[in-house]
């Protein structure tokens, strides 16, 4: 079965079981799994801030793992571009 892209893109947790999932998914281009992998970094991010702030019950962090499956997808990252929130996600 397809991989339903638009799910995937909004809640990439909900489709895979992990970001290195994503980077042997044949089912999707360079292009959405960078948008997939982006998500996720973003989601964990989240996930960190709230961990940091007191929020009981947030996920084990998974950052390492979805930088290095986007390591893997894309040639380079730009870390030196960050964003504006307290997590500095990735920018694309």
């Amino acid at each position: 079965m397809p991989v339903e892209f638009e799910r995937a893109r909004l809640v990439p947790r909900a489709v895979f079981a992990s970001p290195w999932d994503v980077v042997v998914c044949p089912d999707l281009s360079r292009e959405e799994k960078i948008d997939v992998l982006l998500r996720w970094a973003y989601d964990a991010a989240e996930l960190a801030v709230a961990r940091e702030g007191g929020m009981p019950g947030a996920e084990e962090d998974q950052q390492e793992r979805i930088l290095g499956a986007l390591q893997a997808v894309q040639e380079h990252i730009a870390t030196e571009r960050t964003g504006p929130t307290e997590h500095h996600g990735l920018l694309s």
